[in-house]
């Protein structure tokens, strides 16, 4: 590497301490700050231009042989680098099994005016989604649908959530997240000339018989209470269900948001199957296990 890295040996250190503190919203907010932890989180926001300012790393904790790379990127891009022994990486982790790397940086706040949206883009909207787990579960699938944006309306959880992060895989660094108000949403996607389809288990058409090959917006709701009224009652939208025939009428809310997405990539691929890029290689080489295993999801609830 091009500098050695500070080392910590203490969990009381005012660095480390500074960096558990951010597990907190509040103090998140007030610094500005957000955590990346995890070799394909961050391996993800620096592909994408994302400059961490701190890096933090724990070779004990290692699973692959890889991690050296993405620190060196980090340093190279400006971060400090504070390297440190397990029980001070532990104090600073939010996972059961750490694998001894943890970015910190600047926040990402987006506004609607920020989007810049392609001819026949596909904007997910999430209006008031509580659980964190929910809303990276959303962006990872956004982000594997080919989705233009993400726009969070009214939120409940904080995109900057270390566990929004995390359930994204580092999604949230791949495609625009805007945060904005549902009067807002909903007028920026009627004069973009939207289809836009508000899910709820009430109505009476299936989401399948909806065009969604030009600009479309999915449109979905909190845990408890799905969409509010200003989405299921404007004239603007297209009331939609996916069928029910089991005993529970809906399914949870990041699982219903990949269904009515990958029905706008069904149309779309079977207008012009050239937009399916090729199979993917193995994303580290196949020799580093920090892979997906069967690609489990986490919905966090």
């Amino acid at each position: 590497m091009n500098s050695r890295p500070l080392q910590l040996t203490s969990p009381s250190n005012p660095r480390i301490k500074e960096i558990a503190r951010l597990r907190t919203r509040s103090h998140r907010d007030k610094a500005g700050a957000l955590l990346i932890e995890g070799y394909r989180e961050l391996k993800r926001a620096l592909d994408n231009g994302y400059r961490p300012h701190t890096i933090v790393s724990c070779p004990d904790l290692f699973l692959g042989k890889h991690e050296p790379t993405l620190i060196e990127r980090c340093v190279q891009g400006g971060a400090l680098h504070l390297q440190v022994i397990p029980s001070v990486f532990e104090k600073i982790s939010a996972r059961d099994r750490p694998d001894g790397l943890i970015a910190v940086g600047p926040q990402i706040r987006l506004k609607l005016s920020d989007l810049k949206l392609p001819e026949h883009a596909l904007v997910i909207v999430a209006e008031s989604i509580e659980k964190p787990g929910n809303l990276g579960t959303i962006l990872r699938s956004a982000d594997a649908a080919g989705a233009a944006a993400v726009i969070v309306c009214d939120r409940c959880t904080d995109i900057q959530n270390p566990n929004v992060v995390r359930s994204s895989v580092g999604t949230l660094f791949s495609l625009p997240v805007a945060e904005t108000s549902t009067p807002e949403a909903l007028a920026f996607l009627q004069e973009r000339g939207f289809t836009i389809l508000a899910a709820t288990p009430h109505a009476e058409a299936f989401y399948t018989d909806c065009d969604l090959t030009g600009n479309t917006a999915v449109v979905v709701g909190s845990e408890q209470v799905g969409l509010t009224d200003s989405w299921l009652k404007s004239p603007a939208c297209k009331r939609v269900r996916i069928p029910m025939l089991g005993q529970c009428d809906s399914l949870n809310v990041a699982a219903a948001t990949t269904i009515l997405l990958y029905e706008a990539v069904r149309q779309r691929v079977a207008q012009d199957r050239s937009i399916v890029p090729p199979p993917a290689p193995h994303e580290h080489g196949g020799d580093d296990p920090h892979t997906d295993g069967v690609h489990s999801i986490d919905f966090g609830d």
